[in-house]
């Protein structure tokens, strides 16, 4: 908390600095025909004041509006849907109510008609043989966030042979970014555990065992009784646990380009300043959570695409839910690579964050949101 606490204080340092600077620079201009002549140039000063000023605040209402856009979009996210595929009557699953299933495990997919067999094929026969232990259930929900290919069609196939009751799909009508696509999965899972992942199979599946132990051994470290598959304990104890690429980084920066080494830098100092340290890789999309830190955190995430993993983190230190990192095994996979003009829009979005929860424009909840 020390960390969230400097670069807040570092933040309103900046922002009074620049406001201090914008005063000094209109009160010292002067202009050239003022100057020969040597009259006052107080009410070009006064109408050059009022200009910036006219700016400002036009500029904060519009910022003001596009935040609360975010909002209103995340509030009515918050609704689950029925699956494409439920019968009528049935009881839409979501977040707020008690889990069903021992692990939810979300899977968003945009455009992966060429690598969704290769994840699902994978998941299954890793799921299906823990699954001889009849306490672990488990159910996969697939978000087709707006795909243009055959990627829904390749969802539904696994859907009529292996049954709703393990996997279900949820669409997007149209493309709305990764962190949309998971929040629609957390908020419509069944799982006492919920993990996220790539549908590009980037994580070694198997690394999921990682990530529960770890979970487990965090359970028990907060005197409640965690046994794995047994007790629904995760429906109550907030905790969240992320995999993690950081013992990869020396690799990492011999094989990338120079100019993306200074982008991803500047991207985790930035990172740094809006949601504090702790954390080493925010961005690697193996992340696990217990059913009450889903509830509490997918309720108030605003951000659609690719910085919703720093908001997160942000929200775990402001619901002080514990968050533990795990090195997970990774390779890069052709075709996952965030574009340069990926990078930029991530800032921007780093910039919302602090903005939105900064003005308290987005306000957090910190409750259950039981229905």
């Amino acid at each position: 908390m020390r960390d969230a606490g400097w670069s807040s204080w570092l933040w309103r340092s900046f922002v009074r600095n620049a406001l201090a600077s914008a005063v000094r620079l209109f009160c010292s201009l002067r202009p050239p025909a003022a100057m020969a002549s040597g009259g006052s140039s107080l009410a070009l000063r006064l109408n050059f004041l009022v200009v910036a000023v006219s700016m400002a605040v036009w500029g904060s209402l519009y910022v003001s509006k596009y935040l609360r856009e975010f909002d209103l979009a995340a509030s009515h996210a918050a609704v689950c849907p029925r699956s494409d595929y439920s019968e009528n009557g049935d009881v839409i699953p979501h977040i707020s109510r008690p889990s069903e299933k021992y692990i939810s495990l979300i899977l968003p997919a945009y455009n992966e008609e060429a690598r969704l067999r290769i994840t699902l094929d994978e998941m299954l026969s890793y799921l299906q043989k823990r699954a001889d232990d009849k306490s672990f259930t488990y159910e996969i929900i697939i978000v087709d966030d707006g795909s243009t290919d055959n990627t829904l069609e390749i969802a539904s196939e696994y859907v009529k042979t292996y049954g709703m009751d393990m996997i279900r799909v949820l669409k997007q009508v149209t493309n709305q970014g990764k962190g949309a696509a998971v929040r629609k999965g957390m908020l419509c899972s069944r799982g006492e555990l919920l993990l996220m992942l790539d549908s590009d199979g980037a994580t070694r599946f198997a690394d999921l065992r990682k990530l529960e132990l770890q979970m487990l051994r965090s359970m028990a470290d907060q005197h409640k009784f965690a046994t794995e598959g047994s007790v629904f304990a995760g429906d109550s104890i907030p905790i969240a646990v992320w995999g993690s690429r950081a013992h990869l980084e020396k690799q990492a920066l011999a094989t990338r380009k120079w100019y993306r080494n200074i982008l991803m830098k500047g991207f985790h100092l930035c990172v740094r300043l809006v949601a504090g340290g702790g954390i080493r890789d925010t961005q690697c999309g193996f992340k696990m959570f217990t059913r009450a830190a889903a509830r509490k955190l997918f309720h108030n995430m605003r951000l659609r695409r690719w910085t919703f993993d720093v908001e997160l983190l942000y929200l775990c230190k402001k619901l002080r839910i514990p968050v533990h990192e795990v090195a997970v095994t990774w390779s890069e996979i052709p075709g996952s690579k965030v574009k340069l003009l990926g990078i930029a829009y991530m800032l921007v979005e780093l910039l919302l964050i602090r903005v939105g929860y900064g003005l308290h424009v987005w306000k957090i909840v910190n409750n259950s949101l039981r229905n």
